[in-house]
């Protein structure tokens, strides 16, 4: 190959593709200290991915550096005719995101700090704290707070969404895989999971396939209203409003907690995140290690408006050279309980 081939084939040995409908590129990138990036809903194709809901999946890179990250996303990123998110007019492209690489890109960059998204953890927030000191030593505008007023008044929806686009998206998804495919519906999955429950199901059940079945189609009033709100709390008088009203570029908050445990007697214990807003609007979110709390990794994630991610590569490039956190994993049998 060329010496540039080259060059990709080996940065991308360092990168892998991630899926999201709200979370899942960017909170296994913070609690494994990596770049996650999940993209404007629209630039690249979800064709053959499993799906959730087509109103907030995409793929997106997962790697060690922002710069790994910025090239997979060229290359992921496309148009696709199976795919009309992927036709939108207002789409923004680019087959090379390493342009937007500055190491100094914080330079008068007017970030808004997303307030509400902060004081689940003292330890995240301590991290926070040193992330947006190290922000404006490197010449950012902070803008604190920068809440996003609609922040939990589009949770009820974006599940009533979920709900609906999961059986209409399942369903579409295996008639792709034709005649042949062992099951062929949400309704028959919810069948074969019954059948063979003590091996399918020995710990956690599938409510939410059970409450997506119920649901009729995307013409229903319920839907349709939840998705309107969604887009509107979420867009326009959310991300967008906040931005316009402090004239941004990028809006910032912890990711995510440290990892941790799921047991099998409580389930999940999730303390607090910032993926949702982006995630309901369709809107960008990079996340860049930003510390540790006892030793385990803490992610700053950076969001914004549609198809802005070329300016949070920029920005995300510059805070991930002047602090340089990330560290290879270590495989300690456990947490260092004295950091």
């Amino acid at each position: 190959s060329s010496g540039s081939g080259a060059a990709v084939a080996a940065n991308l040995c360092a990168v892998a593709v991630g899926t999201e409908t709200d979370g899942s590129i960017v909170s296994p990138s913070s609690i494994n200290g990596i770049v996650g990036i999940k993209p404007t809903v629209g630039l690249i194709s979800r064709t053959g991915v499993i799906p959730i809901s087509h109103s907030q999946d995409t793929a997106g890179p997962m790697a060690r550096t922002v710069r790994d990250a910025a090239i997979m996303l060229g290359a992921l990123a496309g148009v696709d005719a199976e795919d009309k998110a992927t036709n939108d007019p207002g789409r923004k492209s680019f087959s090379d995101y390493t342009e937007f690489l500055d190491p100094k890109g914080l330079q008068g960059a007017r970030i808004g700090v997303v307030r509400k998204y902060f004081g689940f953890h003292p330890g995240v927030d301590a991290v926070m704290g040193e992330a947006l000191e190290a922000l404006k030593k490197n010449g950012a505008v902070i803008v604190d707070p920068a809440d996003i007023e609609t922040i939990g008044k589009f949770d009820d929806t974006e599940n009533t969404v979920l709900l609906y686009e999961l059986k209409a998206d399942m369903n579409a998804y295996l008639a792709r895989r034709g005649p042949g495919a062992t099951v062929h519906t949400l309704k028959e999955i919810i069948e074969y999971n019954e059948r063979n429950a003590k091996t399918e199901m020995p710990y956690f059940k599938q409510e939410t396939f059970l409450k997506a079945e119920a649901k009729g189609p995307l013409t229903d009033k319920e839907y349709l209203d939840a998705l309107e709100a969604n887009h509107r709390l979420s867009r326009k008088e959310g991300i967008d409003a906040v931005m316009d009203k402090f004239k941004l570029d990028a809006l910032v908050a912890p990711t995510d907690s440290a990892a941790w445990v799921t047991d099998l007697v409580d389930g999940d214990h999730f303390l607090g995140g910032s993926s949702t807003a982006a995630a309901v609007a369709g809107y960008p979110s990079i996340t860049v290690p930003a510390g540790f709390v006892f030793g385990l990794p803490i992610g700053i994630s950076f969001f914004g408006r549609a198809w802005s991610e070329s300016t949070l590569l920029k920005i995300a490039y510059a805070y991930e050279q002047a602090t340089k956190v990330r560290r290879p994993p270590r495989f300690l049998p456990t947490a260092d309980m004295r950091m």
